[in-house]
């Protein structure tokens, strides 16, 4: 069976004539009438019956309609994937970023990526780590950009990763602590606390503290980093947060220290997943953008073992 016989078949049952059949798929009369032929050899008897002029299914006919309907439908809906699939400028990409990066860091990625694909409907999402990766082992994105800390491999993930950068402690700039170049952990006990919400670190950081000893009030929460950074200034408490997103005016940041933490941030993909050219064409600008003023870690690592694999 091949798509032209079930094309003609379809037109003619539609249509009831063979001439007018012919007429609307382009072909002549007998070219339709030797497809259907064939066709019904491979089913097994007459699909169409001839009555004063105009013909009827049969049967078999009536029987192999839907099925037939069915394959066309099927068949033009591949064809329509596969256009999309194939075409950069009629697809739409949905995007993750992790709401706790500071946004420069994707200013010139995203206007770099507009300028060069400006038919990418280009759609972000931005939610804390956790959420977006969920969101991408279920389809609701196309590729994210995030980071969790400790054991970040998943074996249903592909990881990128772009850059590391340590977090610091948010201090009101004439606190006691901000005299030295860095905090310990065991120099926060007893000190008010300012959530945020959001943090990839709170449960990791929590258990931390929590084998040191180091206890102290949370005097206040929030999603929104530029609310707690204000807290911060106000003198309210200390808060705990990328050293990017701290460098703010009235806030005084130390690396915090013993032990130290640091994020890496990565670009995930579904690992076997079909992707559009879109996707690819992202992860080229992901590639080419600058993060914390140098390449991605992954491309520097690549430049790194090309000599070793050249000489091996």
């Amino acid at each position: 069976m091949e798509m032209h016989q079930v094309r003609y078949f379809l037109a003619a049952a539609k249509i009831r004539n063979f001439t007018k059949a012919a007429q609307s798929c382009g072909v002549s009369a007998p070219s339709l009438l030797r497809a259907i032929g064939l066709l019904e050899q491979e089913f097994g008897g007459a699909l169409f019956t001839r009555e004063r002029g105009n013909i009827q299914l049969t049967e078999l006919g009536r029987l192999a309609l839907p099925h037939l309907e069915q394959i066309s439908s099927e068949a033009e809906e591949a064809k329509r994937r596969a256009k999309t699939l194939l075409d950069v400028g009629r697809t739409t990409l949905k995007l993750g970023i992790m709401c706790t990066i500071a946004p420069e860091h994707f200013i010139k990625l995203v206007d770099g990526y507009r300028k060069r694909n400006p038919k990418v409907a280009l759609q972000i999402l931005d939610r804390n780590a956790e959420q977006l990766e969920a969101a991408l082992l279920a389809g609701e994105l196309d590729v994210a950009i995030y980071g969790i800390p400790g054991d970040i491999s998943n074996d249903k993930l592909h990881i990128m990763p772009l850059f590391r950068e340590q977090m610091v402690v948010a201090l009101p700039p004439q606190h006691a602590l901000t005299r030295g170049k860095e905090v310990t952990v065991a120099a926060l006990n007893g000190e008010p606390y300012l959530e945020r919400t959001n943090c990839e670190f709170a449960e990791y950081g929590e258990e931390v503290f929590v084998e040191r000893g180091v206890t102290g009030p949370t005097i206040y929460a929030s999603e929104r980093d530029d609310w707690v950074l204000a807290m911060v200034a106000a003198g309210m408490g200390y808060s705990f947060l990328p050293e990017s997103t701290a460098n703010v005016p009235g806030v005084a940041v130390r690396p915090l220290v013993e032990p130290e933490f640091w994020r890496q941030v990565n670009l995930a993909t579904v690992r076997g997943r079909p992707h559009t050219p879109a996707v690819g064409s992202f992860v080229r600008e992901v590639m080419r953008s600058k993060w914390m003023g140098g390449a991605a870690i992954s491309k520097r690592e690549l430049s790194e073992k090309a000599p070793a694999d050249e000489d091996g």
